[in-house]
C-alpha cells in the first residue's frame, strides 16, 4: 500500500456532522472532490483554515462560493515570526522571504482584521503560540499576533481558534489576561486530562484530531474522556494527523468518521449520541 494513496471511504455516519478544522488548499482533491466524499460519508461542513494572509484570502472566497464551508483566518503563530524577522530557509509555501519588521505584521494583522468582518468568516485563527518550531527570538512577535487575533475575533463577535504546541501555559495565561471570546476553540487539543479541566471550566471548546487514535496518545484519551460532550469537537486538520490505521497517509475531511468512533469509544458513548452532540457543538462554536 503506498504511503501517498487516499485511505477507502469509511462506514458513513448516521447522523451528519461537521469537519471543526481544514485545510482544503493543501489536498489533493479539488474543493468541489473534497465536499462531495465528506458528504458521501455525513460529513456535511466544514470550516476552512487560513494559516497566512493568501490563505485566509482563499478561505474566505471559498466559504463564499460553497454554502456549506465556513472560513477562518489568521495568521499562523509559525507564519509570525518569517514576516516579522524573515524566512532565510523557505520552509513556509510562500519561499524564502526578507523580514519586513513591525510594520509588515501589522499591515498582515489589518488585511486579516478587514477578512475577519465578513459575514462567512466565522472564525479566527488558528492563531495561538508555537514554542516546537518557533524559537525564543520569535516568541515575542507571536504572543503580539496571538493578542491581536484575540481582539480581533472580540470585536467582530467570532470565534477564536488556537494553536498551541508545547505552549500550554503560556496559552491560557494570555487567554486569561488579554480576556478570551465568548466561543474560544482548542484546535487540534493536545492538552492533558488538567488542562482539559481548565479549559472545561473556562467553557473552551475542545477540538480532537486523528492524533487521539494513536498509540502513544493515552494522554490525549485521558483527556477526551474528562471532556465535557458539549465543549466537544471533531477535526481532520487535513492533509496532516490522518488517523489510524492510515497513519502516515493523506488526510481529507471524508475520513471525520474515522477519528468520530475513536472517540465514541474513549468516551463511552453511543456514536449517533457523540455525533449530534459535536453537530451542535460546532454550529454553537461559529455561530453558523
Amino acid at each position: 500500500m503506498s504511503r501517498s494513496e487516499a485511505p477507502p471511504l469509511p462506514e458513513p455516519l448516521r447522523v451528519p456532522v461537521a469537519d471543526s478544522h481544514t485545510h482544503l488548499d493543501m489536498q489533493d482533491a479539488t474543493v468541489e472532490e473534497g465536499l462531495a466524499r465528506a458528504a458521501a460519508v455525513n460529513v456535511t461542513t466544514v470550516i476552512q483554515v487560513g494559516c497566512d494572509v493568501a490563505g485566509s484570502r482563499w478561505a474566505a472566497e471559498t466559504a463564499a462560493a460553497h454554502a456549506n464551508v465556513h472560513a477562518a483566518v489568521a495568521l499562523h503563530p509559525n507564519e509570525v515570526p518569517r514576516i516579522v524577522h524573515g524566512d532565510p530557509d523557505g520552509r513556509s509555501r510562500q519561499g524564502v522571504r526578507e523580514g519586513g519588521g513591525q510594520a509588515a505584521l501589522h499591515e498582515a494583522l489589518a488585511e486579516i482584521d478587514a477578512l475577519a468582518a465578513l459575514d462567512h468568516v466565522r472564525g479566527v485563527g488558528e492563531t495561538g503560540l508555537d514554542c516546537f518550531r518557533t524559537g525564543p527570538e520569535g516568541m515575542a512577535a507571536q504572543e503580539e499576533s496571538f493578542r491581536a487575533h484575540i481582539e480581533i475575533a472580540k470585536r467582530h463577535g467570532k470565534a477564536l481558534v488556537i494553536h498551541d504546541r508545547e505552549a500550554h501555559a503560556d496559552v491560557l495565561r494570555i487567554l486569561a489576561d488579554a480576556g478570551a471570546p465568548e466561543r474560544t476553540v482548542f484546535h487540534c487539543y493536545s492538552g492533558d486530562a488538567d488542562m482539559a479541566r481548565i479549559c472545561a471550566d473556562a467553557g473552551y471548546f475542545m477540538s480532537f484530531a486523528g492524533n487521539v487514535t494513536f498509540k502513544n496518545a493515552q494522554p490525549l484519551r485521558d483527556a477526551l474522556a474528562v471532556a465535557p460532550m458539549e465543549l466537544v469537537l471533531v477535526e481532520t486538520d487535513a492533509p496532516f494527523l490522518t488517523p489510524a490505521p492510515y497513519r502516515g497517509r493523506p488526510n481529507a475531511p471524508y475520513l471525520i468518521p474515522v477519528t468520530l468512533r475513536a472517540m465514541a469509544e474513549v468516551k463511552g458513548v453511543d456514536e449517533d449520541a457523540l455525533a449530534s452532540a459535536i453537530s451542535d457543538n460546532t454550529a454553537r462554536a461559529f455561530d453558523y
